[in-house]
């Protein structure tokens, strides 16, 4: 009978937050108003807005899914889609084997190696402005080096970001230089944490580098693959700055993704519904149809993570 009064009374304790749960709460309070105000709140906006007709100049107007039952029936969003998943395609498998080799070429003990890795970083931290414009000294039709080099082979210029055949490759290939040194750096500290002791019982066992790097090296930093190839997808799937810079004509919004919408992605032509044409309501209704891709991808990668991440026992 005391005992079921003792649990009487500790249920009906009011609950009391100590001086540190309130220092704690203090802390954390501007992230927490960042996140609803401006991640949270922005969220819900952006999916009621989806089902109305809004142009942020006058007040939405509820129209269901009429924004939704338009992008079924819009064909530059059927091809944004697929260049977006071409994208990707290239983009992902290029940077996350790249990245590999280089980590591994970078994480032996060689002179300079610090000087090596930072020469590798240098493109992350560099602004896209700044990538662009060596990009362009390269890549430009008239007096770039990709045609010079060509030239000098015996073979015909290209026109680069003016074929619809060559202007994603091309993207890809900028969009890798840009990003494989942060994947890089991934990629690095997980073979670092690669226990010697198995490369040693490796030697004893005859095993060569290859035989060292497939059956030691690969199992042992699937769980970093895997983080790579899922930051990848993101980073491909909201792809914007470059291909708006690259493909536009002086910052001409409308312009970009060119030539004939052969570069048009998700991302640009949500800004291009957006901000240029003032169809926020369609331009909502694209965003959540790229989340909900995202969704699924990414849930698709976790289901199969336990299929081929090792785990340590």
């Amino acid at each position: 009978m005391r005992l079921g009064k003792a649990r009487e009374r500790t249920h009906t304790k009011p609950f009391k937050l100590s001086n540190e749960g309130k220092w704690g709460i203090l802390m954390i309070s501007p992230y927490l108003i960042h996140f609803i105000v401006f991640i949270l709140f922005t969220m819900f906006a952006s999916l009621y807005f989806s089902f109305s007709h809004y142009d942020m100049l006058n007040a939405p107007q509820w129209v269901g899914l009429e924004n939704y039952t338009k992008l079924v029936n819009d064909t530059v969003f059927w091809k944004a889609l697929g260049n977006t998943v071409y994208f990707t395609v290239l983009f992902v498998p290029a940077q996350t084997i790249l990245a590999l080799i280089l980590a591994s070429a970078l994480n032996q003990q060689l002179r300079g190696l610090k000087l090596y890795r930072m020469a590798h970083f240098i493109p992350v931290i560099s602004s896209w402005t700044v990538v662009l414009y060596v990009a362009d000294a390269i890549f430009n039709p008239r007096f770039g080096l990709a045609n010079d080099l060509l030239l000098k082979l015996g073979m015909q210029p290209q026109q680069w970001l003016n074929d619809e055949h060559l202007v994603i490759p091309v993207l890809v290939v900028v969009a890798v230089w840009k990003g494989i040194g942060y994947m890089m750096v991934i990629f690095l500290a997980g073979l670092q944490n690669v226990p010697e002791d198995l490369y040693e019982a490796a030697d004893i066992e005859g095993a060569g580098v290859l035989q060292k790097f497939r059956h030691v090296t690969i199992p042992l930093i699937s769980g970093t693959t895997f983080l790579v190839l899922v930051l990848s997808t993101i980073t491909t799937f909201q792809a914007f700055e470059q291909i708006y810079v690259m493909t536009g004509n002086s910052g001409d919004i409308t312009a970009a993704g060119g030539p004939d919408n052969s570069s048009m992605v998700l991302m640009l032509y949500l800004f291009q519904q957006g901000f240029a044409f003032l169809k926020m309501g369609y331009a909502s209704a694209i965003a959540w149809i790229l989340f909900i891709m995202l969704f699924i991808i990414t849930l698709i990668q976790v289901k199969l993570q336990n299929k081929w991440v090792h785990y340590e026992k």
